[in-house]
């Protein structure tokens, strides 16, 4: 049922006296036919209430509206319904849909399904550094066949955004800084959304968001402007979106942002002359949620009528929850001002992935009940939450090896999330529980080291609160321990959505806590929870070790506490940089070189160079980074050949050991700098990663192969292409990786 869906039309003779038998026709139609002939019994309104999502009285994923969906339902308003989940309810829904419904067309159930749906990962920014595909398309499945048999028919996932600013807080929803990474995280989450074959009734439809370079607001502040050239949004913002669209996600959404004075919902260049012409997307397109409404707000439309046809005539599908299609483009049609191909595109558009999805032949093939109470919570989801969610951690320090941690040891635990429930699971956890069902870092030690009188458990301060009756009462408890492991980070709602900050320092007393407990002399591993690279200055010089963790979701107490007693030895690598402070943001490494470098210490006397005169230009972590309780080292970089025509293919291999003392998985990377340009190029960029697993002592030759098509990039001509010339090869364990080789592409 990929390319064709079989219609039976059951003709019956009228049952007579005679009893004469029945006669059965059987007619086949392709999706084209089906929605066509479909299409061709619509009236103009009908075509446009296909256009129209409504929210439900669920989950609130935006401002209120007050739209009374049910009774638009009823009215036969209504294409789409957000937020609306479980089984039987989203049956009774299709059900007063369809009693409705004139033609019986079915309604398309959708909802942010963005790193788990009950059974919670770790958030996409944490998933991302474990630099593993296969584990991130297996967190999307898994989401995929419990959203699917509660109903849902469609996710709002992946967020794909390039994010070069941890201010903004929607970093925590996509991959990071990374353009090769990004686009691997995004291909892996839409294979696990959609599969193979969307008429099978575990997968949900993914949708590619939010476009475009909602990533690079001003500020870092949500929703806020965005200014940039063609080049670089066509280099850096818009290939995990293209690769998308090559890789068959059915929907697109439209960001909140403008770019060069144009809001996204409104962008002809992007949606007609990018998404629907360059990339021939035969999707579907809908804009965030009110999108379309905001455009006045923006300055760039007058009022509803005005918002509505400028949408929609520059590409824009479907509208979520504005009523803004509903209620003016009938209107807007009378007028001239939107013609009836174009609302017969979006029209079509819609059609098409419910027919994929397999709703005209069963509008309730979703909304099983036995179905969505065996697959909710199956045991082998929640211990791939807790595989995953070790793949993510990330080693930042580790002095003296004070990790991992002796089980004979005393140890106090200490923090305001060391007991935590609820932030745990991150923003955008969807209907993951959290207090009462998502496993603590107390519940995680608990269970690891059974009843013991060595560890003490106190929280000492609350996230962000300015009370200090409990600090007092953890330190006494830390006197007597050997180490001391303080569990700290961010309240959940930090980020995600509309939640920005200007001061990303460990929030409340936090620091003054930590510096509190440096006073008694023990050693101290800081375990973070954040959904944002933080500032971590001084922890990094007064922590013995740092362990970042993320929101780990589900099972991430259970993970923790596996990492830090050396269950896990820890492999996740940093997908997006960690500033000293916030004065050096934005900071990414595959950065521009200027006229002026700063070449660190041997330009130390130097002033005018590009630098700070109050910091270091490095980061504190850069991107790539990782730590592992086991050491790797690298040898024998070579290249198959110095020189390589255009579609030639050149093989690069380094052997790797595991030096150290402990199984170990390390990240391989891969960097290319192209010396010389017609523009300017970055100063290297990340063309190739490989996960690999090495037992003590063991060595492995790693081979990756690059052609011509991984050295593209828009040229002066704002042709996509690679140019001849020199080229530097660098591969090691992070982006500052030294070992390097050389080659050249000729013609």
């Amino acid at each position: 049922m990929k390319n064709c869906l079989t219609i039976l039309f059951l003709f019956f003779s009228l049952f007579s006296f005679s009893q004469k038998k029945k006669e059965v026709k059987i007619v086949i139609k392709s999706k084209k036919e089906f929605v066509a002939e479909l299409m061709s019994k619509m009236t103009v309104d009908e075509k446009i209430y296909q256009l129209v999502q409504f929210t439900s009285d669920g989950t609130t994923t935006g401002p209120k509206t007050g739209n009374n969906y049910i009774s638009r339902i009823k009215q036969g308003k209504v294409g789409s319904v957000l937020n609306a989940t479980g089984a039987a309810n989203n049956r009774e829904i299709q059900k007063i849909n369809l009693e409705n419904s004139r033609l019986k067309i079915p309604l398309l159930f959708g909802h942010d399904v963005i790193h788990g749906f009950k059974t919670i990962f770790p958030i996409n920014l944490g998933m991302a550094a474990s630099f593993d595909p296969k584990a991130v398309e297996l967190a999307a499945r898994i989401a995929a066949e419990e959203a699917s048999s509660s109903g849902i028919h469609w996710t709002f996932a992946p967020m794909v955004d390039i994010a070069r600013d941890p201010r903004w807080s929607r970093v925590s929803e996509g991959s990071g800084e990374d353009v090769f990474l990004g686009t691997q995280m995004a291909i892996a989450n839409v294979k696990g959304f959609q599969g193979t074959d969307l008429s099978k009734k575990n997968t949900i439809l993914a949708c590619a968001k939010h476009f475009a370079a909602y990533g690079a607001a001003e500020a870092g502040r949500d929703y806020n402007t965005v200014d940039m050239s063609e080049r670089v949004l066509r280099d850096t913002y818009l290939p995990p979106f293209k690769a998308l669209a090559d890789a068959g996600v059915k929907t697109f959404m439209t960001s909140f942002n403008e770019i060069s004075g144009v809001p996204s919902t409104a962008s002809k260049f992007l949606l007609r002359d990018i998404l629907k012409g360059e990339w021939k997307f035969n999707g579907m397109v809908v804009s965030d949620y009110t999108g379309i409404n905001e455009m006045i707000a923006h300055g760039f439309a007058k009022d509803e009528q005005d918002a509505g046809q400028l949408a929609l005539n520059a590409g824009l599908d479907m509208d979520m929850v504005g009523a803004i299609y509903m209620n003016t483009l009938k209107k807007s049609y009378d007028e001239g001002k939107v013609s009836l191909s174009v609302i017969e595109d979006a029209c079509k558009r819609v059609l098409d992935v419910k027919y994929d999805l397999g709703l005209f032949e069963d509008p309730y093939r979703y909304s099983d009940e036995k179905r969505e109470k065996e697959t909710i919570y199956k045991s082998e989801y929640l211990d791939a939450a807790l595989d995953v969610a070790n793949k993510s951690i990330v080693l930042l320090k580790n002095y003296n090896n004070i990790l991992p941690l002796k089980k004979d040891q005393k140890i106090a635990f200490v923090g305001p999330l060391v007991s935590d429930q609820f932030h745990i699971i991150g923003s955008w956890a969807a209907l993951g529980d959290r207090d009462g069902f998502a496993t603590s870092v107390k519940e995680g030690v608990t269970k690891l080291l059974g009843d013991t009188n060595k560890i003490t458990f106190d929280e000492g301060v609350e996230i962000q609160s300015t009370k200090r009756e409990l600090m007092q009462k953890a330190i006494d408890n830390a006197k007597n321990a050997d180490v001391i492991v303080a569990v700290m980070g961010e309240r959940e709602n930090m980020s995600g959505e509309a939640g920005s900050q200007t001061n990303i320092d460990l929030p409340g007393l936090q620091k003054e806590f930590l510096a509190e407990l440096k006073k008694l002399g023990k050693p101290i591993v800081l375990v973070l929870m954040n959904g944002r690279p933080l500032t971590l200055s001084w922890e990094n010089e007064n922590m013995d070790a740092i362990l970042e963790t993320w929101w780990s979701g589900t099972r991430g107490g259970d993970a923790i506490a596996q990492t830090l007693f050396g269950v896990n030895n820890p492999s996740g690598k940093l997908p997006i940089t960690f500033p000293r402070n916030v004065g050096q943001i934005p900071l990414y490494y595959n950065h521009k070189n200027t006229g002026r470098p700063y070449l660190g210490a041997a330009d130390s006397e130097q002033k005018y160079k590009s630098r700070y005169t109050d910091s270091e230009n490095s980061p504190l972590y850069s991107f790539g980074f990782g730590l592992s309780y086991t050491t790797f080292s690298y040898s024998n970089l070579k290249i198959s050949s110095s020189k390589i025509k255009f579609n030639e293919k050149l093989k690069i291999s380094v052997d790797v050991t595991n030096s150290g003392n402990y199984e170990g998985a390390e990240v391989v990377q891969l960097y290319i700098k192209d010396i010389v340009g017609s523009v300017t190029r970055p100063v290297r960029e990340l063309k190739g990663f490989e996960k690999i697993n090495l037992k003590k002592g063991e060595k492995r030759t790693v081979t990756f192969e690059i052609t011509s098509e991984d050295l593209k990039f828009y040229n002066i001509a704002m042709k996509n292409t690679a140019e001849i010339g020199q080229f530097e090869i660098f591969v090691g364990s992070n982006s500052d990786a030294k070992d390097k080789v050389e080659f050249e592409l000729i013609n």
